[in-house]
């Protein structure tokens, strides 16, 4: 599994309104700037979220965009699938981005990758971004704590 610099920003966008969710709008500029993502980069992938039904917008001086389902029913693996396709680390082994080869039947490879294919969709599909939003406070709570004395 491969993540494009597009699926990285998705992911830190997917994130961003995780981490607000039920609390408002954000707007793509004030996103734009803490996540240092090109502004008519991120209205691409807003548009992108938006048709897959992952955000919702609002438009006007105090529009923005704010996530259109619970971050608890969002996985890393949906979000990795619609911006970069399969998870597979090889094509003959995907289940959506299957491409035959002539050496699977003798492959002695291709037992490995299918273990590599599951293994990574076991853990980015058990993976929400309720979590992530966890692990993010909880690194945000390490960072706080003073060892002064």
């Amino acid at each position: 599994m491969k993540i494009s610099f597009k699926g990285d920003y998705v992911l830190k966008v997917i994130l961003d309104l995780s981490l607000v969710f039920g609390k408002g709008i954000r707007q793509i500029k004030d996103i734009a700037q803490k996540q240092d993502i090109p502004e008519k980069f991120l209205e691409q992938i807003i548009t992108t979220l938006k048709g897959a039904g992952y955000v919702k917008t609002v438009r006007g001086a105090r529009g923005g965009v704010l996530l259109a389902k619970d971050p608890a029913e969002i996985t890393l693996g949906e979000i990795v699938r619609l911006i970069d396709g399969p998870t597979s680390p090889i094509a003959c082994v995907s289940a959506t981005g299957y491409a035959s080869c002539d050496f699977e039947s003798r492959c002695a490879f291709r037992d490995i990758f299918c273990e590599i294919r599951d293994r990574i969709n076991d853990i980015v599909d058990k993976t929400t971004f309720a979590d992530m939003v966890e692990k993010t406070r909880q690194l945000g709570e390490k960072e706080a704590i003073d060892y002064t004395i």
